[in-house]
């Protein structure tokens, strides 16, 4: 017999905790390189190239990003697709941005910025943003600011074709594979649901693993995550 607690573990998608998880390592990366980098210049080298960002917290916050994201979906009854597009959003936030490398100073308002963002354009009942800055542990004027930053840094690319939710769907499903052992022939796949609305924009998921973390700090090349 199942207790409370578990059947309220089980309840949480696949998809929220492959995301987090997917993030919790691109953070981890992201802050090992920080580091590094604040052993080898001056505090004040290191002040002048981080790149400003309305999402560049002072402290890193004492929830796990894991954490953070079952708290949105457990209070925002955001649907499981919303992720998926908040995923997306993310990806071409961070390309159009590729100074600004996904670590734990920002990674949590960057989702609960996206979630809100996806949760508006697919869903057809959400909270308004006070209540999503109570969930995510802002004030509303920073929910606020934070979403028009956001809009503008995607240049309201909101559009998700079905064959760019698929195909995002298949790098999260890749991420599955990669965090749990093999499974049973007949075990469940994870489903994705479709994505509102058609655009002519044509995502990359595979780069998208790829920017999604907007990776390697400070690189030469194109940021590139890799799951």
């Amino acid at each position: 017999m199942m207790t409370g607690e578990m059947v309220e573990a089980a309840a949480v998608p696949r998809v929220v905790s492959i995301l987090s998880a997917l993030l919790q390592r691109v953070a981890e990366r992201n802050d090992a390189a920080a580091a590094a980098e604040a052993e080898a210049e001056a505090a004040e080298e290191e002040a002048r190239r981080r790149p400003v960002s309305a999402f560049q917290g002072l402290t890193k916050p004492a929830i796990s990003i894991g954490g953070y994201l079952e708290r949105i979906f457990r209070f925002a009854s955001c649907s499981p697709s919303c992720y998926v597009v908040a995923y997306i959003y993310l990806d071409r936030f961070l390309r159009r941005r590729p100074a600004l490398a996904v670590d734990s100073f920002n990674v949590h308002r960057l989702l609960i910025t996206s979630v809100l963002t996806a949760v508006k354009f697919v869903d057809d009942i959400c909270y308004n943003n006070a209540y999503f800055a109570r969930v995510g542990g802002i004030s509303l004027v920073e929910m606020n600011y934070l979403e028009v930053d956001f809009l503008f840094g995607i240049a309201f690319d909101l559009n998700v074709t079905p064959a760019a939710f698929a195909s995002y769907c298949a790098v999260l499903q890749s991420e599955m594979a990669y965090l749990e052992p093999p499974a049973p022939v007949d075990a469940p796949r994870l489903h994705c649901y479709s994505a509102a609305g058609t655009s002519d924009h044509h995502d990359d998921p595979a780069a998208a693993a790829v920017t999604v973390a907007g990776c390697h700090r400070h690189s030469q090349q194109q940021p590139q995550l890799t799951v």
